[in-house]
């Protein structure tokens, strides 16, 4: 119950990211952050408000040895207005999402035990970790290019690779989205971000 997720709100009510029920109740008992609570009209919920109604809740509370408190689906933020950074990041999470789990070189797609990250151009030959010079590459490729170019092993990418156009606006994915109350939040989120070239 407590690494369930909780959609967390900018003070400007935008949806930036899902926290651990844990994580949510913390930043509320610290008074960094209220409950949103759905299914009153929006109203918000200070720790001690909060804690004081779940006492005649029957589910998804949290119960402590002095009271119960009803498991949060929505906080929002009292101190933090900003959004969440807008450069995608070179990870390996975001290259398996840009590459889709598929080997550049053969175009299969591999679960991601079975893949590698490939320098393109080889680090010993002055190949960088940047978007432009990592691909996924199953272990069979990987092998066959070993510290050579494409060409020198006479492979060759099924596409170029370039940084990712899509931008993590607001940190959450649509797969994330578990619950119907967070939908409103999520798509104010989505027609509101700007959009980049």
């Amino acid at each position: 119950m407590l690494n369930r997720g909780v959609l967390v709100l900018n003070k400007s009510w935008i949806a930036i990211n899902i926290a651990s029920v844990r994580r949510a109740l913390s930043l509320l008992y610290q008074g960094l952050a209220k409950v949103v609570h759905v299914e009153d009209n929006y109203k918000t919920y200070d720790f001690d408000s909060w804690r004081d109604m779940s006492e005649a809740a029957s589910s998804e509370v949290v119960r402590t040895v002095h009271f119960q408190i009803r498991v949060p689906e929505v906080i929002v933020l009292t101190l933090y207005g900003g959004l969440p950074r807008r450069e995608v990041v070179l990870s390996r999470k975001n290259i398996f999402e840009r590459d889709h789990n598929t080997c550049q070189y053969c175009g299969k797609k591999h679960s991601r035990e079975d893949l590698t990250i490939d320098h393109v151009v080889p680090r010993s030959r002055g190949g960088k970790n940047e978007w432009e010079n990592l691909v996924l590459a199953c272990y069979r490729c990987n092998a066959r290019k070993q510290n050579r170019f494409p060409s020198e092993a006479g492979l060759k990418l099924i596409r170029m690779p370039q940084k990712p156009k899509w931008v993590p606006h607001i940190g959450i994915q649509l797969s994330q989205i578990k619950r119907v109350n967070w939908q409103k939040f999520v798509n104010t989120a989505y027609w509101e971000t700007e959009l980049k070239e």
